[in-house]
Parts: C-alpha cells; sequence; structure tokens
C-alpha cells in the first residue's frame, strides 16, 4: 500500500525557518515525479515544489530562492526546507506523487495529475 507522511510543520516568526518531510511507505521516491502542495483557507491548493527522478526540481515563483526541495533515497523521503518565511506561507501544506518518472511541465502544478497525497502539514508563520 502506497502512503505519505508528512511532518515538520509549526508556527514560526516571519523571517524564520522550517524543513518538512514526506516519508514514502510502499514505493521508491527516487523513480517517480513527487511534488509539495499548499493550500491556505479559502483559496485553491496550489503547487509550490517539484522533482522528478532525475533530480529535476521546479518551483513556483512565489517561493523562488527561499524553498528547497529535495529527496534523501536511503531514507526514502522528500524534504522541502522554507527559509525566509512570510506570513503569506501560512497554509497547509501536503506532499504528492504521481505515477511518472518525469514532472510533466504541462501538468506539473495541476492537482488532478497527481495519484497518491499526504494528510498535510499545517505551516503559521506570524508577522
Amino acid at each position: 500500500q502506497v502512503q505519505l507522511v508528512e511532518s515538520g510543520g509549526g508556527s514560526v516568526q516571519a523571517g524564520g525557518s522550517l524543513r518538512l518531510s514526506c516519508v514514502a511507505v510502499g514505493y521508491a521516491i527516487d523513480n517517480y515525479c513527487m511534488g509539495w502542495f499548499r493550500q491556505a483557507p479559502g483559496k485553491e491548493r496550489e503547487g509550490v515544489a517539484t522533482i522528478d527522478s532525475v533530480g529535476s526540481s521546479s518551483y513556483t515563483d512565489s517561493v523562488k530562492g527561499r524553498f528547497t526541495i529535495s529527496q534523501d533515497t536511503a531514507k526514502n523521503t522528500l524534504y522541502l526546507q522554507m527559509n525566509s518565511l512570510k506570513p503569506e506561507d501560512t497554509a497547509m501544506y501536503y506532499c504528492a506523487f504521481v505515477y511518472r518518472a518525469r514532472c510533466d511541465p504541462r501538468r506539473r502544478w495541476e492537482k488532478w495529475w497527481y495519484d497518491i497525497w499526504g494528510q498535510g502539514t499545517q505551516v503559521t508563520v506570524s508577522s
């Protein structure tokens, strides 16, 4: 059974950092495209960062230069390092994966494209 379990969320002040983790169970993360999404109250779920089977990463414009997506294949874990956090980064963060080796640039930010989702971890940034 394929599962994703996120952790690492919390409350920080603006300018602070957090590292989110997503442990994958039932498959090897370096074989597939994976992504981090977030959803703020009253807003649509939006893509934040993706990484594919060859380590190629992409970021939405609002987090470029502040967030870094990475993976540890030995631990089968996906990470999202978030630095210089802003109040507008406050949201529930989800990891997701799709049974594709590459993150299709036409679909990577579409939540419907992903097959499996984690339960989410809350990030709150205060000003």
